[in-house]
């Protein structure tokens, strides 16, 4: 069963499901009856509502009028039916080469999707969907992706397997003060209207080891701060320093979770101007932009086994824009750089 599964990608076969214009089993024994009775094939199609070439064909290929057996005959044009059509990406040199490259620059299958046809708009040899993607890497039987390839994958898995259900765990105990909660940010964040309202959490490697990130609600663009440490002085003072080579048009609120590490947002804000926000315990989803990048980043920082403590702010820079590059669903498919570049010329 496992090799069957692996073999398969973890993708259900599809179930065959037979034409109405074609044959049924139940039709085919009608004629198999009526052939015994002696019916002409002009006869046998009036009474099945079918052409007499049709009857006509089926009796000749399947043993003529004394040797036909409709369960063989149903058995066979099933069999003829079953046929291996050659994969999209396997029929096509060029579209195979860019779909692998972009899997290698880390894109999502949906993300590449959607770029090829923002990018070939006139040309639908040139777009495969992101169903085709993932079923190619999967299963390898289709002969198109290496299924090295799916290392590159967010999930990093080789096979499908179904959603489930993850809880929610706590931080743990502990309490800010003077936090502003989150009710209380301005509709144009809620909203996504204006740029410069951002998420911001930590992401821990090997050894507890921290960085900062920090997600532009409207754009996606995503920064990434080093961090020595995760205590709270140390971490305001590197997001402050970080936020402010921003124009201060584009810095205009944060919105953080419950962590301790912000217990000195007063400070933050009198560095930079920016307003902190604080999300309910145990609510993710209210910096879900957020939450989301950071499921992107363990695509290149995978959990427990990345030290952060051996990367320089010029490799997390570096991450950043590979990662800023790559085309987002919920912006039509145009980057994060090119929507954050439109959001900095119209505040110069």
């Amino acid at each position: 069963m496992a090799e069957f599964i692996r073999h398969a990608g973890g993708i259900r076969p599809t179930p065959p499901c037979r034409s109405p214009l074609r044959l049924s089993l139940e039709e085919r024994e009608e004629i198999s009856r009526d052939l015994a009775a002696g019916d002409s094939l002009r006869c046998i199609a009036r009474r099945l509502g079918r052409a007499p070439s049709t009857i006509s064909r089926e009796v000749d290929r399947n043993g003529g009028r004394h040797g036909y057996r409709a369960l063989h005959a149903d058995k066979t044009a099933t069999a003829r039916a079953r046929r291996p059509k050659p994969a999209k990406l396997a029929a096509d040199p060029l579209l195979r080469m860019l779909v692998s490259d972009k899997l290698a620059c880390r894109w999502s299958p949906e993300q590449i999707a959607g770029w090829l046809a923002r990018q070939y708009p006139d040309n639908p040899e040139m777009r495969v969907s992101h169903e085709t993607i993932y079923r190619s890497l999967f299963v390898q039987s289709r002969g198109a992706l290496r299924r090295e390839l799916t290392r590159y994958l967010r999930s990093g898995r080789g096979v499908r397997r179904p959603r489930g259900h993850r809880g929610l765990k706590g931080k743990g105990g502990g309490k800010i003060t003077g936090a502003v909660h989150i009710s209380q940010r301005p509709a144009e964040a809620q909203d996504r209207a204006v740029p410069g309202h951002w998420e911001g959490d930590l992401l821990f490697g090997k050894g507890m080891s921290p960085i900062g990130t920090l997600v532009e609600r409207s754009t996606r663009f995503v920064l990434l701060t080093k961090l020595t440490y995760h205590d709270s002085e140390t971490v305001t003072a590197a997001l402050a320093r970080h936020i402010q080579t921003l124009p201060a048009q584009l810095r205009r609120s944060l919105t953080w979770d419950q962590g301790l590490e912000m217990a000195r947002h007063a400070q933050f804000t009198v560095d930079t101007g920016v307003q902190v926000y604080f999300c309910d315990p145990k609510s993710p989803w209210q910096r879900g932009s957020n939450e989301n990048t950071n499921g992107l980043l363990r695509q290149y920082f995978p959990r427990k086994v990345v030290d952060f403590h051996a990367y320089t702010q010029d490799d997390l820079d570096a991450v950043a824009a590979e990662l800023n590059r790559r085309p987002r669903q919920t912006l039509a498919f145009m980057t994060p750089s090119e929507k954050f570049n439109e959001a900095v010329a119209t505040t110069r």
